[in-house]
């Protein structure tokens, strides 16, 4: 009898273990929430405001992630929304959650058995506020760490600001948000991590189909922040903001639960994305690719074929013999783009047509033989190789860790890279100087300086052994701060300066190459990036 009761006793623990462990997928109403249980063996369990989309609870295996002052939502919040729900039996069982503002529609859709959320966003007009951006707010205590760029977006205990309110110092190190920034085209999975079980949140983006900007944007993808460690998808903002506003789907992407390590872009499907009625959903029969040879671009540096219009954006790495493949992209006119690393070298048009493959070639013509007395860097887009280009992506220009900026000269021929300063800053070290020797003098010469960014209308001027070169107009404005966020992309001006016969002289010369600007500035402001020559 004693052991018929030990005997059933086992039994019932064991069935017990088994039910919590695998939950029952499915939706609920409660206190004004809808809660969803994503079934999954490593349960999922969220709750979602009927008033206003506000995601306000985030249980992964029973651990609650979600903070509890602010919520995870669409930009700030949505104030208020119409939200529904429903479950949809396709290929599998889906959970679909709808919340509909005059402007935005905005979806979350969980996959039986997985502890994911697939997100899409919808829009007819940008938010009000400027940004359209996914934020999970979560607790720091259960997901201290940030992936991949660790602590250099940590703001956690910081004791001043540097500038603005984004820019902090922790430990005497600069750190900001905006340093956990990546390309698009790089964009694998960003996360954040903690836990005795080591739980990663991450954030997966397929596509960026509809954001703006281009392959080589990059944004804040998360912030440690004291109160709560922030997780991002950044679809359309103002930082560094070099093209229009796209409308549309944005999306899907993907908010993954994992204990099983980092999760890759890679491996996740949404062909599926269809059967769940998202407003601006293309499956892939609606849509059609371009194939083709990339030529022109320097040896030793990489192709990308970029394609772009109002709606859409898409973008391609060359293969060793220039070869190429678009992803599946939605049908139109597109004007076409190939790069050298991220320096534009040719521009044409391309028709994609519903169900087909386009074949068209694109030509550089950048790189033809000229006669060159001499070049500092190279023509790639980026401020590779110069002082502090090695750095500045993960700190302010400020940080005690940067290299001296100058002011610096420059020697042709004897002088490293890292004697070129990466940004010329207008009262920090202004101006940069090129000394050179010439075995004899060339008559009338070219200078060109390629710039990729600069900030409230800097541009550089030129001095040749005391000639005064002209004063050019000011770039397009690009009204955001860029060097200081750890950002250098803007519209990429060359400029050129047709130096006159005689200006050039055999032996010892000097030019000189200052930043100038419609308006003074503070320290690390009014700055431009050059590479010359």
């Amino acid at each position: 009898m004693g052991l018929k009761s030990v005997f059933q006793l086992a039994v019932l623990s064991l069935l017990s273990f088994v039910s919590g462990a695998y939950a029952a997928f499915g939706y609920s109403s409660s206190g004004g929430t809808y809660i969803i249980d994503a079934g999954s063996a490593n349960s999922l369990v969220f709750s979602v405001s009927q008033s206003n989309c506000d995601i306000r609870s985030i249980k992964y295996r029973g651990t609650e992630l979600q903070y509890g002052s602010q919520f995870t939502h669409i930009n700030s919040g949505l104030g208020s929304a119409t939200v529904s729900i429903s479950q949809i039996n396709g290929s599998n069982k889906y959970i679909k959650v709808t919340c509909v503002t005059s402007t935005l529609t905005h979806y979350i859709v969980v996959r039986e058995g997985d502890s994911s959320m697939f997100l899409a966003t919808y829009i007819t007009a940008q938010p009000s506020v400027g940004e359209l951006r996914w934020i999970a707010r979560l607790l720091p205590d259960k997901l201290p760490g940030e992936y991949p760029y660790g602590d250099v977006s940590n703001t956690r205990s910081s004791s001043s600001t540097v500038e603005g309110s984004d820019v902090f110092v922790v430990n005497g190190q600069t750190r900001s948000k905006f340093y956990s920034s990546t390309r698009f085209i790089d964009e694998d999975s960003h996360c954040v991590f903690g836990g005795s079980d080591l739980m990663h949140v991450c954030i997966m983006t397929p596509q960026q189909e509809s954001s703006s900007g281009g392959p080589f944007f990059r944004d804040i993808n998360s912030n440690n922040a004291g109160d709560s460690t922030n997780l991002y998808n950044y679809m359309n903002s103002g930082h560094v903001q070099t093209e229009p506003y796209r409308m549309g789907l944005h999306g899907p992407y993907i908010m993954q639960f994992s204990r099983s390590g980092i999760p890759s872009v890679k491996n996740v499907d949404i062909s599926w994305f269809g059967e769940v009625g998202v407003t601006g959903w293309v499956p892939a029969s609606g849509r059609g690719r371009v194939t083709g040879t990339a030529s022109g671009v320097q040896s030793g540096m990489e192709g990308v074929v970029h394609w772009f219009n109002s709606a859409a954006q898409y973008w391609a790495r060359t293969s060793s013999n220039g070869a190429f493949t678009s992803p599946l992209m939605k049908p139109g006119t597109y004007t076409m783009v190939l790069y050298q690393t991220e320096f534009k070298i040719a521009t044409s048009t391309v028709t994609v047509t519903a169900g087909q493959t386009r074949s068209q070639n694109i030509a550089g013509t950048f790189n033809t033989s000229r006669n060159t007395l001499w070049q500092i860097g190279q023509y790639d887009g980026q401020p590779t190789g110069f002082r502090n280009a090695d750095k500045f992506l993960r700190m302010h220009p400020s940080d005690s860790r940067m290299s001296s900026w100058g002011p610096l000269t420059y020697t042709v021929g004897s002088s490293p890279l890292t004697d070129f300063p990466m940004a010329v800053f207008q009262s920090v070290n202004n101006p940069v100087t090129i000394r050179f020797n010439l075995g004899s003098a060339p008559g009338a010469a070219t200078l060109r300086i390629a710039t990729t960014l600069s900030f409230a209308g800097s541009r550089p001027q030129v001095n040749v052994n005391g000639w005064s070169g002209p004063a050019p107009s000011a770039p397009a404005k690009i009204d955001s701060r860029g060097v200081t966020r750890g950002a250098y992309r803007g519209h990429g001006e060359v400029y050129t300066v047709a130096i006159p016969a005689g200006r050039l002289v055999a032996g010892s010369n000097t030019i000189t190459i200052s930043s100038i600007s419609g308006s003074s500035g503070t320290t690390f402001q009014r700055h431009a990036d050059f590479r010359c020559c």
